[in-house]
């Protein structure tokens, strides 16, 4: 038998606005082999997901589901490598990484039919974690199936040099669209516009009310809006709506202006249904996990844009296991670019 020393993350208090390390409480404990049953493997984590949907399941309602419940480990997904493992018919082995979800916890034990094998000679095993993992999941599929886009529409994305939003941009460019980023910062803006070779690009910080975010929508999009990918919510998403073409197609994939404090209770928005009705638009909201068995689907196709750099991506990583909630705070902040990774 052979025994690892394990620290985990447990989520032991609701936050009410945003979440810090007072919400968390740091455990320790052992793991050890003895209590690997047949088709289990014991994980080493590496690298560690940090995403703005565990805010969402912090809530004290419910959403897509139960509320995270207190005095657990922390949900999440994670890359590692297996160190051991009880099942001769598998194939796979000590020493390969996999993707699991385990959450924040050095080890962890997890079923093999749960792990997703990854191959660090084709791609970095951290993109199963943003661009070829969940955020590029929804941003794929959110894209085509709900946007439908079609060459020379045009596409706004905000949050566009987050996880999700920087896939969703070069999706639409390779589909042929205009696409315009919304983002937070020139050191954003000018990825976006430098790296990812958008169209136009608008910093909401030098727009900060809806008619402001309306006026410069209106200037760098004189064609209309046909395609909007909400990341974010609030004043920008309000502008948008007056921006819409006919039958327009707006897609929520978040609302991270609103997760914190505002995410049971939000802010009443406009009454812009009536915009809504008479450009004949149309609103839907996606989840990842509505895709979760077409995962090979996508990766397929984007496997291949990310190996050629036709699809570039960024990720900022942050070190050390102790920085988990810290980091989880950052993305509240806008402190990120691309997809935000701890790395024990």
């Amino acid at each position: 038998m052979t025994e690892f020393k394990n620290k985990q993350w447990i989520y032991t208090k609701r936050p009410e606005k945003l979440v810090d390390d007072s919400h968390y409480t740091l455990n320790e404990s052992t793991i050890n082999t003895a209590q690997l049953r047949p088709g289990q493997a014991i994980i080493h984590s590496e690298f560690f997901s940090v995403d703005p949907y565990m805010r969402i399941q912090q809530s004290s309602k419910d959403t897509w589901e139960e509320p995270h419940p207190l005095n657990t480990i922390q949900g999440g997904a994670v890359v590692g490598k297996i160190i051991a493992i009880n099942d001769i018919q598998s194939d796979l082995n000590e020493g390969d990484w996999v993707l699991s979800y385990t959450g924040w916890q050095e080890y962890a034990i997890a079923d093999i039919s749960s792990l997703r094998k990854l191959d660090p000679r084709e791609v970095p095993v951290t993109t199963a974690l943003g661009v070829l993992g969940m955020p590029a999941r929804i941003a794929y599929f959110g894209l085509i199936e709900a946007g439908k886009p079609k060459q020379g529409e045009t596409v706004v994305v905000s949050g566009a040099s987050g996880a999700v939003g920087q896939v969703v941009a070069q999706i639409a460019k390779i589909k042929g669209c205009k696409v315009v980023g919304i983002a937070g910062s020139d050191e954003k803006t000018k990825y976006l516009r430098e790296t990812l070779n958008l169209d136009a690009v608008i910093n909401y910080k030098k727009h900060s009310s809806a008619l402001a975010m309306k006026n410069v929508l209106s200037r760098v999009c004189p064609e209309g809006i046909d395609i909007y990918y909400d990341n974010v919510g609030g004043y920008i998403t309000d502008a948008i709506f007056e921006v819409i073409n006919l039958r327009a197609r707006i897609i929520i994939c978040g609302q991270i202006s609103q997760y914190s404090g505002g995410l049971d209770d939000p802010e009443l928005g406009p009454r812009f249904l009536h915009k809504m009705l008479y450009k004949r638009a149309t609103i839907q909201g996606v989840l990842a996990r509505d895709y979760n068995d077409r995962m090979d689907e996508m990766l397929k196709e984007m496997t291949p844009w990310v190996k050629d750099e036709s699809l570039k991506y960024k990720e900022t990583i942050v070190h050390g296991f102790e920085n988990l909630p810290k980091a989880l705070n950052m993305l509240f902040f806008g402190k990120n670019t691309g997809k935000l990774i701890v790395k024990r």
